[in-house]
């Protein structure tokens, strides 16, 4: 096996590119072992993988050099392998998708990987971004996921109001969180057999429309002195609360 050791190799740069969402239109990169195996296990389709000399027998791998690979790697210490993967083609169905997670306009990396965890951890079977949501191809976002993205399905919506439409016609259940006078506490909500729930901005929360078409707006009861909770820490408490 050949190893490239110019960071001026084609592949590399057009690979390291890929970080930037603007070039990222047909795939992505992941990062590190435990994403990598979780790839496969998902049957991800490989467009390149590169690789230093410890993982010199993955198939196909393209062996680089340690400089190139820093070069490649978004991490202080690289673990010695780097993945492009074609971006998934996913279309929405509500017969398979009983309990969704829907992030309207969440920004922070962290808390958007963490919230499709926490999903993905507690059976729900999607989840839902709007087009202000952080980019969750980005190595924040895949790092803090963890590979859930292999697990569910994760659909990006640019027209808020048309997916509220279609919910409304496949019976599915809208609970949005806020901290309004008509919300009501989580703990009194009956599981819906189709529910979608709504987690808003780290600053504003959800947006008119959202509390406009929520068959449910609920809060969590606070009993100490902490004026809000973080979203994703919110997040996990109500969705494990709608799970069975």
């Amino acid at each position: 096996m050949e190893m490239i050791s110019s960071k001026d190799n084609i592949r590399v740069k057009t690979a390291k590119k890929l970080y930037k969402k603007k070039y990222r239109t047909t795939s992505y990169l992941i990062e590190g072992v435990h994403l990598y195996e979780e790839a496969c296990k998902a049957g991800a389709e490989f467009v390149q993988i590169f690789v230093t000399e410890k993982f010199a027998n993955i198939e196909n791998a393209r062996l680089v050099s340690s400089e190139v690979m820093k070069f490649l790697s978004d991490t202080e210490t690289p673990q010695g392998i780097i993945a492009e993967i074609k971006l998934p083609t996913l279309e929405m169905t509500s017969e398979t998708l009983q309990r969704l997670l829907i992030l309207e306009n969440v920004q922070d990396p962290g808390n958007v990987g963490t919230m499709i965890r926490t999903a993905d951890a507690a059976g729900f079977d999607g989840v839902i971004l709007t087009a202000g949501s952080a980019d969750i191809y980005s190595p924040k976002v895949l790092r803090t996921m963890q590979g859930s993205h292999f697990h569910l399905p994760i659909f990006l919506e640019n027209d808020i109001q048309a997916l509220y439409a279609r919910l409304k016609t496949q019976k599915t259940t809208v609970i949005a969180t806020t901290l309004s006078a008509e919300s009501i506490d989580y703990r009194t909500i009956a599981k819906p057999e189709k529910l979608a729930l709504v987690m808003g901005n780290e600053g504003s929360g959800i947006s008119a429309e959202t509390a406009k078409s929520a068959d449910i707006l609920a809060h969590i009861n606070m009993i100490g002195q902490a004026e809000s909770l973080n979203v994703a820490v919110a997040a996990g408490i109500m969705i494990f609360s709608l799970t069975d």
